[in-house]
């Protein structure tokens, strides 16, 4: 996975500058900056600079000195204007992390942190209501964004480090956690009207790269499965990368060609590792296959983090310029309160990750979607894909009937060339048999005894030829049985499809649920909802938190208060908070509650929950099986034309064969006559022997009869012993 091809990352576009009271060369260093890391020293430099303008010169908002400071809205393209100098600083801000996450694109994948830096301060430290590129949704998103892409810098890194499968995992799995978060904020209605057009892009890109890095995390926990000899488990996370990254294959569409290339390499990589695993558990190790649900799951690590922003720091802003104006005890006591509220903000924000990341984990655990959690909606029609496989036999109403007749011109053809090489195979036998008879009259081999007697030269090779074709068409007729079988597979699939579409309706699953399963299914579908209206209600009272601390500016009492006196004024000021924080901690304490209720309910649902998937399951398979079967058709039709081309091919030869081999059994059987009749020729005729007692007496009874001794067959009369030179007469 070193040599992946990296995916495009999001980056964001620089807010132009409208009219500005300030100096001519100011405004021109501080607005056209460079696009690379001279232009961010310069805009952070600038940031400083106003900061320490800002705590000496009232140009806050309706101050004295305010001047009307004006900028280009990034979505809608408008020109907002503000009297505010913190607007200024904003605007600078907000560059600062456009700049970095520019930056952070190109091929040197850096300066993500620090875009994620710019954003998180601009949020805790300004009013989210100048502009709707700077609102609290919208940074948050950023925010995501570049943490997310941070994370995927750093993976990509571990893998070219060759860095522990687990670890690489886990690397991983924060990467999605973080893509996860910015996804959840795409899909908030309110952010998705503010991007306007680029939403939609920014979003499919998200997703996508959600399951694109999820399947990455799964491949290396397999390869630390492997390490570990875990090979069942290797299995099923190589299945779980291959099945993640085929969704992630989905959502790419008309995504760049960097990210197709980069999804055929990964495809490559987790589908070599998958067939491999499989194969070598099935024929080798022979180890269970565990559920993926019953393996731990993979949790996160948060390597990367937002770079904090210090507008104070001289390594970064450099002198200030603005040091002998005035004095600062009044802003030094304001910054002071300002710590005293970010501490506030702190140790309430502590509390509520606490009991987000104690609900995300719950919620992830019971994998509980409240928009699927019953889905009875899909059976109540077929999918379009479906659809549109039926209009498309619809035109082609023949198609199960040529498939039949290819099949039988198949089959015809095969019988043909099977019958020739039997033939063949018969005439050859037959031969053979012949030929031993022969060598048996001869006397040339033992009956029972010899090995077959060599053929003929034409035989010979006739026979050569033979067990070649029969070796052939064995092999071949392996792969037409499994053609057959493929056929007859889809063949009552593709009847179906071409039938009315209510008899493919009939043919999908579809659930069967009792009142009191409906039942189960209301009430864990509000308790659900009850869960979503916690979570609104605690970002709600979240993000009125913020507001209240950012428009919360003491600096008019601190003037006039005694130092002495400053703690004292604080706490006063603080009480402010308390009412909403009494709030907060009655929504953070109703979710032990109300994660109670979702356990029982959710305990009840599993025997619903169990019958809904092994529907959906087989809902799903039935679908795949008929998609299958339509896409299949013109791939046999493809390889029984290719199977029929080959057993005509095959039949000539084995016709023309067969011809020869009669032709050349003819020709032996010829030669065998002519062997025969020659050897019957070189036989002497018997030798006569003397009579036999028994027949010597018998002579003057023959003779009495008056027959003569010619009239006897030849073995009944036996002559007496000649001399030697008298029996060849």
């Amino acid at each position: 996975m070193e040599a992946v091809p990296r995916m495009p990352m999001i980056w964001l576009d620089l807010k132009e500058a409208g009219e500005f009271a300030f100096n001519a060369a100011v405004k021109k260093s501080a607005v056209n900056v460079p696009r690379d890391f001279e232009g961010c020293s310069t805009l952070r430099k600038y940031f400083g600079q106003l900061h320490y303008l800002q705590s000496r010169i009232p140009m806050g908002a309706e101050q004295e000195a305010a001047v009307p400071i004006a900028w280009t809205e990034i979505f809608s393209g408008k020109t907002v204007t503000h009297e505010d100098i913190k607007y200024e600083q904003a605007c600078i801000l907000y560059n600062l992390g456009a700049l970095h996450s520019m930056l952070g694109a190109m091929d040197k994948r850096v300066s993500e942190e620090c875009a994620a830096g710019a954003f998180t301060y601009l949020r805790d430290h300004f009013p989210h209501s100048y502009s709707v590129d700077m609102s609290h949704q919208i940074l948050n998103l950023n925010i995501n964004l570049m943490l997310g892409q941070a994370q995927e810098c750093l993976l990509e890194k571990s893998m070219l480090d060759n860095r522990k499968s687990f670890l690489v995992a886990r690397i991983s799995a924060q990467v999605v956690d973080y893509y996860k978060e910015a996804c959840r904020a795409l899909e908030n209605s309110e952010t998705a009207s503010l991007l306007g057009k680029i939403q939609k892009d920014w979003k499919k890109l998200v997703q996508m790269k959600i399951y694109y890095f999820a399947a990455v995390a799964h491949l290396h926990m397999g390869k630390q499965a492997e390490e570990q000899q875990k090979f069942g488990e290797r299995v099923i996370y190589f299945q779980s990368a291959l099945d993640k990254l085929n969704e992630a294959i989905k959502l790419a569409k008309g995504q760049p060609e960097t990210v197709q290339e980069a999804l055929r390499f990964t495809m490559d990589v987790i589908g070599g590792k998958y067939n491999s695993a499989k194969k070598d558990n099935d024929f080798i190790y022979h180890e269970a296959v565990p559920a993926l649900d019953t393996l731990q799951s993979v949790k996160g690590a948060p390597l990367v983090k937002a770079l904090p922003v210090n507008p104070t720091d001289p390594a970064v802003t450099g002198p200030d310029i603005f040091a002998k104006l005035v004095p600062m005890a009044a802003h030094e006591a304001s910054s002071l309160y300002s710590e005293e509220k970010a501490k506030l903000l702190r140790d309430v924000m502590a509390k509520i990750e606490a009991k987000n990341e104690v609900l995300d984990q719950f919620m992830d655990s019971m994998q509980l979607d409240p928009e699927t959690v019953d889905n009875l909606e899909m059976y109540s029609h077929i999918p379009p894909i479906l659809m549109e496989k039926c209009a498309a036999l619809s035109v082609r109403p023949d198609t199960v009937k040529n498939l039949v007749q290819s099949m039988q011109v198949l089959s015809g053809v095969f019988t043909d060339v099977e019958a020739s090489l039997k033939e063949i195979r018969d005439l050859l036998e037959e031969d053979e048999a012949q030929e031993r008879k022969l060598q048996e009259l001869l006397g040339k081999v033992p009956p029972a005894q010899g090995s077959p007697p060599p053929p003929s030269p034409g035989l010979a090779e006739v026979s050569k030829e033979c067990s070649k074709y029969m070796e052939v068409h064995e092999k071949a007729s392996f792969t037409n049985t499994e053609l057959h079988k493929a056929m007859n597979l889809h063949i009552g699939n593709l009847r179906l499809l071409s039938g009315p579409l209510e008899q493919v309706r009939a043919a999908l699953p579809s659930p069967t649920l009792t009142e009191d399963d409906k039942q189960v299914l209301q009430n864990l579908k509000r308790i659900l909802a009850k869960v979503q209206e916690m979570r609104d209600q605690r970002m709600s009272l979240e993000q009125q938190l913020r507001e209240m601390i950012q428009k919360d500016d003491i600096t008019t009492s601190l003037v006039t208060t005694d130092r002495s006196e400053m703690k004292k004024l604080f706490e006063e000021q603080l009480k402010k908070y308390d009412q909403i924080k009494v709030y907060l901690e009655q929504n953070l304490a109703a979710q032990e509650n109300v994660l109670k209720a979702l356990t029982d309910a959710n305990v009840k649902y599993a025997t619903v929950r169990k019958a809904l998937a092994e529907v959906e399951h087989k809902w799903n398979t039935t679908v795949q099986t008929l998609v299958a079967s339509y896409e299949a058709y013109e791939d046999l039709m493809k390889k029984s034309q290719e199977g029929k081309d080959f057993y005509t091919d095959l039949e000539g030869k084995a016709a023309k064969l067969l011809e020869k081999a009669r032709a050349a059994c003819q020709a032996a059987e010829a030669n065998r006559q002519q062997i025969l009749e020659k050897e019957m020729k070189k036989q002497p005729p018997p030798r006569p022997t003397a009579p036999k007692p028994a027949l010597q007496k018998k002579l003057p009874e023959l003779e009495a009869t008056g027959l003569d001794a010619g009239d006897l067959p030849l073995g009944s009369l036996v002559l007496p012993e000649l001399p030697e030179e008298l029996r060849s007469l």
